[in-house]
């Protein structure tokens, strides 16, 4: 207990997390503190640029192992199977609609590549290591939860011309969301230019990484901190669900790790993988896919709830968790 007391504190007082802090009670104490919109997109395209290049670097590196195969159908099980107990949890405790739930439960059942960074950053600060595949796991992740999501609302309609599960703005909101794109193909970059690529981009993705990492965490607090304010009073029945969904998901990204032989680091990536919500690529799919659901619910459970509780006591607990069992 002392053990997992500890890693939740040194992950409480890294600076990316002290950042997200700041900004989080900036925008709640109603601060005029901001960052352009522009630049925030800027930030967050790097982090997905530098953290799938490094992925690639590494497995061009090293290879793959036999976990691989193991790990890419457990990471789509999970994906395909969250939505679905989300789902079911939400009809017990909130009383939303069919096709607002749906439309969380994608949200639940897909990743935050934000948290997964963090996570990352807290392993390379404990010196774990961890498989570098695992960045490719970020983006199939991100598609099942999707289409699980567009089913529930489906099956659950009973009323009028139920939504097209596929149409051609759905499927290039999913298949060519940009963060998608940039997580793939940076990993694509990073395997064909191997070790002469790191070199060359360095510091790029190297030295100046933690410190960019601050700053987006800075706008991601600011973000939240004014979502929280913005929106319509949550039920505590949703802010239950919020909390208890992604310790749910992280017991089946630690499960599938060890099953699938997973390193600690490794299991611990999954894990946190699992426990995240999307605030990026579902969000613009359900704006397409399931219009009539409220962006301000689910836009807030992801991102002004299970966000800041994964980056601040998720992880060290999900980490101390891998450890324990492996």
């Amino acid at each position: 207990m002392l053990d997992v007391l500890g890693l939740a504190v040194t992950n409480l007082t890294s600076p990316p997390i002290l950042f997200f802090v700041l900004g989080l009670g900036a925008a709640l104490l109603r601060s005029d503190l901001s960052i352009p919109e522009t630049i925030g997109k800027t930030l967050a395209m790097y982090l997905m640029i530098a953290i799938g290049f490094k992925g690639g670097v590494e497995v061009a590196t090293h290879g793959l192992d036999s976990a691989f195969i193991a790990t890419i159908v457990a990471a789509l099980l999970i994906s395909f199977l969250l939505p679905v107990v989300a789902f079911w949890m939400l009809g017990l405790m909130s009383r939303l609609g069919q096709v607002d739930r749906a439309a969380i439960s994608a949200h639940y059942g897909s990743v935050s590549i934000v948290t997964f960074v963090t996570a990352v950053q807290y392993l390379e600060i404990q010196d774990l290591s961890y498989e570098a595949y695992l960045i490719a796991i970020v983006a199939l992740m991100e598609t099942p939860a999707i289409v699980t999501g567009i089913l529930l609302s489906r099956s659950s309609e009973k009323g009028g011309k139920p939504a097209p599960m596929f149409n051609a703005y759905v499927l290039r909101e999913v298949l060519l969301n940009g963060s998608i794109v940039l997580l793939v193909g940076a990993f694509v970059i990073g395997m064909i230019s191997g070790t002469p690529g790191k070199e060359a981009l360095q510091p790029l993705t190297g030295d100046l990484f933690t410190g960019i990492l601050c700053l987006f965490l800075l706008d991601m607090g600011l973000v939240a901190g004014r979502r929280l304010l913005d929106t319509p009073l949550i039920s505590p029945g949703l802010v239950a669900f919020a909390i208890a969904m992604p310790v749910i998901g992280a017991s089946a990204g630690l499960a599938s790790g060890i099953i699938a032989g997973l390193s600690p680091g490794g299991t611990a990536l999954l894990a946190t993988l699992a426990a995240s919500a999307s605030y990026i690529a579902v969000p613009a799919a359900m704006r397409v896919a399931l219009p009539q659901a409220n962006p301000g619910i689910y836009l807030t459970l992801s991102l002004a709830i299970t966000f800041p509780f994964n980056i601040t006591v998720g992880i060290p607990l999900y980490q101390a968790a891998a450890q324990l069992f492996l």
